[in-house]
């Protein structure tokens, strides 16, 4: 279950590429490319493993070769944790997408699998008076997909996506495509460029 390891914090708080090929210059991956086949399964083109709404977005996008890199599980996984392993990455390079209800309006966060997002942060982000999680049926209403399996775009309705910085330290991040059981990989600054997400700091710090 990709991204769905959001805990309860303490505060309640470019044209697209081929992210298997270009790596941003003057730096080192941090996971080399010959860990990508550490998935268990792939699919013939990646169009049965994806979500169809999703496999439709990234047509729509022009992102077909994404399509065909979407790797799928044999089992859903319940955490970030259990995706990276599956993946053979590290935590912090499964992006988790988020559902929260800004004043009741619905608000999308991208946060790498490693960290927690800060609700107040988030508040402040937005001037709101009141930051919480949404209920599954908020989720599914607003993206169409289920809590899991939230991409990071594609979704039924278009809401306000806030991108957290530190999914741009990787050359390479892997997210939801649409279900439980199957992700792909992209560029960060793809995947920011193609959520329409604004570039922002909440997470939540450790003291």
């Amino acid at each position: 279950m990709v991204g769905s390891s959001q805990h309860p914090a303490r505060r309640e708080g470019r044209g697209p590429r081929d992210p298997l090929k270009h790596g941003q210059p003057g730096r080192v991956p941090r996971t080399p490319t010959a860990s990508v086949p550490c998935m268990t399964t792939t699919d013939a083109d990646g169009s049965e493993a994806a979500h169809p709404r999703f496999a439709e977005a990234l047509r729509a996008l022009g992102l077909d070769e994404l399509t065909a890199r979407v790797r799928r599980f044999p089992d859903a996984t319940r955490t970030a944790e259990e995706a990276a392993a599956a993946v053979g990455c590290e935590l912090s390079q499964i992006c988790k997408s988020l559902i929260f209800a800004a004043d009741g309006v619905p608000v999308l966060v991208l946060m790498d699998g490693a960290s927690r997002v800060d609700l107040e942060l988030v508040r402040r982000e937005l001037g709101a008076d009141k930051v919480t999680r949404a209920k599954a049926d908020v989720v599914r209403e607003t993206t169409g997909y289920a809590i899991g399996g939230v991409p990071p775009f594609g979704h039924r309705t278009t809401t306000r996506v806030l991108a957290d910085r530190s999914l741009l330290g990787h050359d390479l991040v892997w997210a939801a495509a649409g279900n439980p059981h199957a992700v792909f990989p992209i560029a960060p600054e793809d995947l920011v460029a193609h959520a329409g997400a604004t570039v922002v700091d909440v997470r939540e710090r450790t003291p």
